[in-house]
């Protein structure tokens, strides 16, 4: 047992994770690699801490409560956490055990200087770094200040932030136990940080070196701003010499104190060039050895690196598989979609079979590879002038890129490589006969496919649906589908374009497109208006809404008074829209008829704050307003000079956009249908195999492709492991956030919007549906926690079509993810609301329950007093 209490740094290398922590399987794996300098040391391993964490049953009750609270309790996760620390903090070190630690500084000689670290057993790991989460103490002499500070390394194991950490990541405080690496001191002329990838851009050909004087908790904590250099391909391509007032140093007592630094030393560089790229030629070096960009802390002593600690770092996004060592450009497939949440790996393979654009991955997001059609002179303004108009930062960033010496290697001019998003449509006829066509045959087709399906499982169930992804792709990708709101697209482009030239006013299209005819979209969220109506004369119905708290609600409603009437109401709303969901193109999200709860907060805020009848004048009234626009547009361009022209011309387009541009939203609720009878089908199956011990739990069909699925179905045998490690992966890509530009380096390209006509500290967006309004921001990031009043501004992410029925209670919109036409910017029209799109951060720079100023007609939002 006491053999296994301490291990020297040689004896350990990074698998040793479970019995030295983190820190020191870091360190162990570090001092093995050749030309890398690592301070003398030991791990006093996680076996002891067992030993002394047993040594206080009281802890244990502790730890029940503390899993119970909630991680916004602070209160009480600070009283229970500093009780754990006091009782480990008292408990004496066995003898066995003193004295093996005392053997082990023998060894290294026991009045030198140390430093006692903690290094717990989920920290420094891939997915997560907990990065300053237990306790470091430096400058520590003698045996028993050692044995001391070791007990301390183990209490802090509990500090309120690493408690509350923890809560948050949904980790078992038991399932983590803390190692204490003791390390010989170095007393450095300059200590700091290097990053192997840079860590404001992502790119992974650029190393960030931080340098200050003394040791390199000066920079850590953020008491001086250091030296910052940049090095790509072994030269210093950038540099930034901080004033460094102050130097953190040995104390002659034990510990630390600051130091004062000379005034004319201040702004010298604590580095020279030659040793900037010697660190970052070593930086390499570990990064290669771990297999991944590192965060490493290092320190010079008689000009020479010594490495103290080398940690993943956790933030930088993954770079898709290209299979070549060539220059890629790729685009977020979810920016476009208004989906950036990562997607579970079922849901990114469904998408993948279901579009015809070939789809890189990284990080549980899909990415387009645009590089060769940027390449090539005949495909370039073409993706420019699309993704621009869509979305103005990714075609910016796209032209930050192009204008780099080299990066892309120009084509010759042989023609595109095929249009990204289908080509230009063959001209057609407005005629409303063509949408009601094709919407009767896509919904024949959705029940024919839901009829047939119910017959299969296994093998032939798997078959059924990829033979049937042919038809979805079929109706998805008609020609004569992709006619009709495209030339809608196009006349509401023509009508911004020339009514601006004609009769001077911004997005006149905009107030055009209220209230048009099968929007399905709009359709469901003044059908939840209905909904409520028939719900709001039924106080106990009221009442008990109010306190829903499961999925069986609906069944209970039926014992209320007016409760037959609301669950029949709520049940054929679901029927015609509960396939929809948040994040509804990835096949795996609950959707609205597996999780009804989901709708009750929105139903409520509906019988709150609209009267009966809501939903039918809110349409009526938009196109009365739509009408009256096109009158008025009409009437004025025919007293300009060629005015019958004009007028006549307008007309047209007038008609185009209001009978084809509903149809806008309809090829992607035919799809989310059919995928939810897929899905059903697939629980049902995936239901089958839990029944026979393939699967533990229904949902785990979601951690596997659908050529994996099909294997699982055929052979009745199943990869637990892998399964296992997915959940891992998609736990830690939702701390992500996904770049619209990623390069093959790492390196994220931000666009901006260059724009001069914006009033200093306005958040800046694209102007998608015109208007000014004023009024209570609400910052919503859940729809399911939707508290909405009468004249409030919804401030979010993004808004796929499931938003839709906040958007009836709202007066404005701001997000941060969008385009022109996008799903938020068509309903924001066609609900005749200000919206503001594509707002970087919005959900953070702008505090809920703040008066803001949305002016949808010029791209930008101003923050009020």
């Amino acid at each position: 047992m006491i053999e296994r209490s301490v291990l020297g740094l040689q004896e350990v290398d990074e698998m040793q994770v479970a019995v030295v922590g983190g820190k020191g399987a870091h360190l162990g794996g570090l001092s093995r690699i050749d030309g890398i300098r690592v301070p003398a040391g030991f791990c006093v391993t996680t076996d002891a801490f067992r030993r002394i964490m047993a040594e206080a049953p009281s802890i244990d009750d502790r730890l029940d409560q503390l899993s119970r609270l909630n991680p916004d309790d602070r209160e009480a996760i600070r009283t229970l956490s500093a009780e754990i620390r006091q009782t480990l903090e008292e408990i004496a070190i066995p003898g066995d055990l003193a004295a093996a630690i005392t053997r082990a500084l023998a060894q290294l000689g026991e009045q030198a200087a140390y430093a006692v670290r903690s290094s717990a057993t989920a920290e420094d790991l891939p997915t997560a770094s907990f990065a300053g989460q237990q306790d470091t103490y430096l400058n520590v002499v003698g045996p028993a200040a050692i044995l001391q500070h070791v007990s301390r390394c183990w209490a802090s194991l509990f500090t309120e932030r690493a408690v509350t950490y923890r809560q948050r990541r949904g980790i078992d405080h038991r399932t983590v136990h803390m190692a204490v690496v003791v390390q010989q001191m170095v007393f450095p002329q300059a200590a700091g940080i290097l990053f192997t990838a840079d860590p404001v851009t992502s790119d992974r050909r650029v190393a960030s070196v931080e340098a200050g004087f003394g040791l390199g908790e000066a920079l850590v904590s953020g008491l001086v701003n250091g030296d910052v250099y940049k090095v790509r391909d072994g030269e210093v391509v950038a540099k930034t010499v901080g004033t460094k007032q102050l130097a953190i140093r040995a104390s002659p007592a034990g510990g630390t104190q600051e130091q004062a630094i000379d005034p004319e030393l201040q702004d010298q560089p604590a580095l020279t060039d030659a040793q900037v790229v010697r660190l970052a030629q070593l930086g390499r070096r570990i990064e290669a050895h771990f297999g991944r960009p590192q965060d490493i802390e290092w320190c010079l002593v008689d000009d020479g690196f010594q490495i103290v600690q080398s940690r993943p770092i956790t933030t930088l996004f993954p770079i898709p598989e290209s299979g070549d060592r060539e220059n890629h450009v790729y685009v977020s497939v979810g920016h476009q979609q208004m989906m950036t949440d990562p997607m579970k790996p079922l849901g990114l393979s469904f998408w993948q079979m279901t579009t015809p654009a070939p789809m890189a991955e990284a990080g549980g997001r899909l990415f387009v590879d645009v590089t060769q059609r940027l390449a090539s002179p005949a495909s370039r303004a073409g993706v420019l002038e699309a993704l621009g108009r869509s979305d103005p930062l990714t075609g910016d960033a796209l032209q930050t890129i192009l204008e780099r010496d080299g990066f892309i290697r120009p084509l010759p001019d042989e023609g595109p490589p095929g249009p990204l998003f289908g080509g230009a449509p063959a001209p057609i006829e407005t005629d409303p006969a063509i949408v009601t066509e094709l919407i009767g045959r896509s919904q024949a087709s959705i029940a024919a496919s839901e009829r047939d399906i119910r017959t299969k499982s296994g093998e032939a169930l798997l078959d059924f649906i990829q033979e049937d992804i042919q038809e979805l792709k079929r109706i998805l990708f008609d020609p004569r589908s992709h006619q009709v709101f495209m030339s809608a697209m196009e006349a509401a482009w023509w009508l911004n374009d020339q009514l601006q030239a004609w009769l001077g006013e911004k997005n006149a299209a905009d107030t055009l497109t209220q209230s048009v005819p099968h929007n399905v979209t709009s359709e469901m969220g003044l059908a939840l208006l209905d909904v409520a109506d028939v719900i709001r004369p039924h106080p106990d119905v009221v009442a008990f809404l109010h306190h829903v708290e499961d999925e069986g609600f609906l069944d209970e409603l039926a014992e209320l008074s007016g409760g037959r009437e609301a669950r029949d109401a709520i049940e054929a709303w679901l029927d015609k829209y509960g396939m929809r969901c948040v994040g509804e193109i990835d096949i795996t999200r609950p959707r609205w008829s597996e999780r009804p709860s989901t709708l009750v907060s929105v139903l409520l805020g509906n019988i709150k704050n609209f009267e009966p009848g809501a939903g039918a004048r809110r349409f009526e009234q938009g196109r009365q307003e739509a009408w009256a626009k096109e009158q008025d547009v009409l009437e004025r361009l025919r007293a300009l000079p060629d005015g019958e022209r004009k007028s006549e011309e307008a007309k047209q387009m007038i008609d185009r956009v209001r009978t084809f541009i509903g149809y806008r939203e309809y090829p992607k609720y035919g799809m989310v249908s059919r995928y939810f009878v897929y899905k059903q089908a697939l629980l049902k199956e995936a239901e089958r195999l839990v029944q026979a011990h393939v699967l533990r739990e229904k949902e785990d069909i979601f951690y596997l492709r659908f050529p994996e699925l099909h294997d699982v179905a055929r052979t009745n045998h199943v990869d637990d492991e892998l399964i296992r490690r997915r959940k891992d992966a998609f736990r830690s890509y939702r701390a992500l956030t996904p770049p619209r530009v990623l390069t093959s380096d790492g390196e994220v390209v931000t666009g901006a919007y260059r724009r001069d006509d914006v009033p200093t500290g306005a958040l800046v967006g694209l102007p998608v549906s015109a208007g000014v309004i004023e009024g209570r921001a609400r910052v919503i990031l859940d729809m399911a926690q939707a508290d909405l009043d009468a004249g409030d501004i919804l401030v979010t992410a993004y808004t796929d079509p499931s938003w839709t029925p906040l958007f009836v209670a709202i007066t404005g919109l701001v997000t941060e993810v969008g385009g022109l036409m996008t799903h938020g910017a068509v309903i924001a029209r066609e609900y005749g609301l200000p919206a503001v799109v594509g707002v970087v951060d919005a959900t953070r720079l702008i505090p809920d329950g703040q008066r803001i100023r949305v002016h949808g007609t010029d791209g930008y939002v101003e923050i009020l007093p």
